[in-house]
């Protein structure tokens, strides 16, 4: 008989070790969470605890560094991704105040010390505090995982960690060129600089181009979206070390520039959050988890010394920049606290800081063991103050004074197996329905009844005839239950394809099929039943069946409902929309669910971070500029005024951009604010205009919720 296999430390099997992992990821979070810790400190924890310098379970191998490199990446992408990117644009000033104070300050007071009291050359005391000075983002799980990603104080956070990170960095190619030269030369400057600005400029603007040509083209199964965005983070991370920076200035550029092709909302989101949360970020946590020694700390009291040095340093100054900061940008106590606990976190540009200088000779074996006992501490204080004061911000979030603008949209979308562009008007869907609501997206098909749809003369008549003739009836009706039944059953094929697509972004979805007399007539059934305030519809400018059964059904429906309809004409992907347009007849501002549909319309350009475009038709544009800025949520904009509609009409093709997402907001015929060029409004824009249309009809009195959408202090 074979004998059992022997078991040695530290283990090698490459099975064994990523099943150790495995356990680590899943246990190791859920027993700290019962002490009320955050789950992230149990990884960073049992790295220290398995790994080489402790029990020797597992050895910090090629695999450990390079899923944790690839860990640390992988956050900062996500870090891009998700940071609000017209806030970060229109407020660059409070990213970089907060930058420069919470890097200046330990900066200043750590090359003092580092000299004083540490003893240190200059140079190696400059270095020294540039470990500090910056931060890494130990805490943004956390603050993801509560939902408060777009908060002011997080936003200003994050856009900080990438100046502090770029400048620690810079300094650290300085002194390693300062060292291995008498001095550095105008070249080295006029080079590095160079490659650095080719480098920024060049990922700006080639990769949202790529992007949005993959996203249009590329229609195959959905793992191919992830594999590009994989390919887009991992790409842009090595070009930036080609270009002399690290690859997590690369990796959050990546974010930054997918950002709007990306909704945070959309199935590909959902799907990036998972890998990271349940895999790449974990293993970075226990990759740096492995790296402390915890038996040098026994054996002298520098690395206490160095290790005390830099925390009161870094946590005074730092809670000095947050309270500064917070205090000039009107932030809560709770927010400049949370802004505090993410700038605290301290792992990769300082690891990289402090075995670079060991190597050049600059800092001891104490110094390095000093700074790595200082990033265990930060990894534990950092996570534990985001959750705490993280918590507080939700909490202060949710005492605040209702506002009904936040109340759920009930949204109905009617689909038939003709529908070709059903995970478009799902994703537009999805932008409108609120993350947090549990309120589900209402997927309805109708199926006409083919044995019952005879009009009141035929019924009456079929009354008078005779047996034979009734027979001839049965037989008919048996056929048309038939058919009926076949098309129910195609019916629930179309769901399934839409449940499918809904589920992959994590949004509720409720599907189902009805059968009446004719399509209207169910979809009116099915609003009052689920008292939907929102159907958004799919228009085909085609004419096939498709579209003579949506052209009918459209204008009955606007005619026997007073709710929210959006009839959508989308044949490209909402993700690379570049520019929203929205388009303001003459008299829709005395419309009383015009603030319902403005608010629509700046929700989606918040989710999608995308530029605001007006046209006024022959409008007072001071008058709608003050009920736009009136309405929540606050996203930048633009206010254009057009003559007339034939202005627009001949304009057209001049206004409109082919990557614009054009939105007419019009009342339905006859209501306030109608006029009869409305009519043929629709049709112009989709015949001349980009190829995403949203015809927008406000809702009628009754059901328009005016005041609410208002920013009323």
């Amino acid at each position: 008989m074979p004998g059992l296999p022997t078991i040695s430390l530290p283990f090698n099997d490459p099975v064994l070790i990523f099943a150790i992992a495995m356990v680590v990821f899943l246990i190791a979070p859920l027993l700290l969470e019962q002490f009320e810790l955050p789950g992230i400190i149990a990884v960073l924890l049992v790295g220290v605890l398995i790994g080489p310098h402790t029990l020797g379970l597992l050895n910090r191998s090629n695999t450990i560094v390079l899923l944790g490199t690839v860990g640390l990446l992988y956050l900062m992408f996500v870090s891009g991704l998700e940071i609000d990117i017209n806030d970060f644009l229109e407020n660059p000033s409070r990213s970089a105040i907060f930058a420069l104070i919470t890097f200046s300050l330990p900066m200043i007071l750590g090359t003092i010390s580092g000299v004083v009291i540490l003893q240190f050359s200059v140079i190696a005391a400059i270095l020294f505090a540039s470990i500090f000075s910056s931060h890494t983002l130990l805490g943004y799980p956390i603050v993801e995982q509560l939902d408060i990603v777009k908060n002011n104080a997080v936003t200003t956070t994050i856009s900080a960690t990438i100046l502090t990170d770029t400048v620690a960095l810079l300094i650290l190619t300085v002194i390693e060129n300062l060292h291995s030269q008498s001095h550095v030369e105008i070249l080295f400057w006029v080079e590095f600089t160079l490659k650095l600005a080719i480098f920024f400029v060049g990922v700006w603007i080639a990769v949202p181009r790529v992007g949005r040509w993959f996203f249009r083209n590329v229609n195959e199964e959905s793992y191919f979206e992830f594999l590009f965005v994989m390919a887009v983070l991992f790409v842009t991370a090595y070009l930036a070390s080609l270009a002399g920076a690290e690859p997590i200035i690369g990796a959050f550029l990546a974010g930054l520039t997918l950002n709007r092709l990306i909704p945070s909302t959309s199935t590909l989101q959902n799907r990036i959050d998972f890998v990271g949360n349940a895999l790449f970020i974990p293993f970075f946590l226990l990759s740096t988890g492995m790296i402390v020694q915890p038996d040098l700390f026994l054996k002298g009291i520098q690395p206490w010394v160095i290790a005390g040095t830099i925390l009161a340093i870094m946590l005074g100054t730092k809670l000095v920049a947050a309270w500064v900061t917070g205090r000039m940008y009107g932030f809560e106590r709770p927010e400049w606290l949370m802004m505090f606990g993410l700038s605290t976190g301290q792992a990769s540009a300082a690891l990289a800081i402090a075995f670079i200088g060991a190597d050049l000779g600059l800092f001891t074996t104490s110094a390095v063991n000093g700074i790595v006992l200082m990033i265990l501490i930060a990894g534990i204080i950092s996570p534990y103050l985001s959750e705490r004061y993280g918590r507080e911000v939700v909490a202060a979030e949710e005492t605040k004074e209702y506002k009904p603008s936040e109340a759920p949209e009930r949204l109905l979308i009617p689909l038939t197996k003709y529908t070709d562009n059903t995970d478009t008007l799902l994703d537009l869907s999805i932008l409108l329905h609120a993350s947090e609501s549990e309120e589900p997206i209402h997927a309805l098909t109708v199926v006409e009844e083919k044995g019952q749809n005879l009009d009141i003369g035929d019924r009456y008549t079929a009354t008078n005839r005779s047996e034979t003739d009734e027979a001839d009836t049965h037989d008919q009706q048996a056929g048309g239950d038939q058919q009926t039944e076949g098309e129910v059953a195609d019916a629930e094929q179309t769901l399934e394809a839409a449940e499918e697509h809904a589920v992959g972004a994590e949004v509720p979805i409720d599907t189902q099929t009805r059968v009446a007399e004719n399509v209207v007539t169910g979809i009116v059934r099915a609003i009052k039943d689920n008292r939907i305030t929102t159907i958004i519809m799919g228009w085909n400018n085609q004419h096939r069946f498709g579209y003579r059964l949506f052209g009918d059904a459209i204008k009955q429906l606007l005619g026997r409902t007073n709710e929210f309809v959006l009839v959508a004409n989308l044949t490209q992907p909402i993700n690379t929309t570049e520019r929203l347009v929205i388009v303001l007849p003459h008299r829709v501002a005395t419309h009383p669910g015009l603030s319902q549909g403005l608010f629509m319309v700046k929700l989606v350009a918040e989710q999608l971070g995308l530029p605001s475009q007006y046209f006024v038709i022959n409008g007072d544009t001071e008058q709608y500029e003050h009920l736009i800025t009136s309405i929540e949520p606050e996203v930048p904009f633009e206010l254009e005024a057009v003559s007339s509609w034939q202005a627009l009409r001949s304009e057209t093709n001049d206004q409109f951009e082919a990557g614009d997402l054009v939105v007419a907001l019009l009342p339905r015929e006859g209501a306030r604010g109608w006029e009869s060029y409305l009519k043929r409004l629709p049709q112009v824009l989709a015949s001349h205009g980009p190829d995403n249309v949203v015809i927008a009809y406000l809702p009628e009195e009754g059901k328009a919720r005016q005041r609410q959408f208002l920013q009323i202090d």
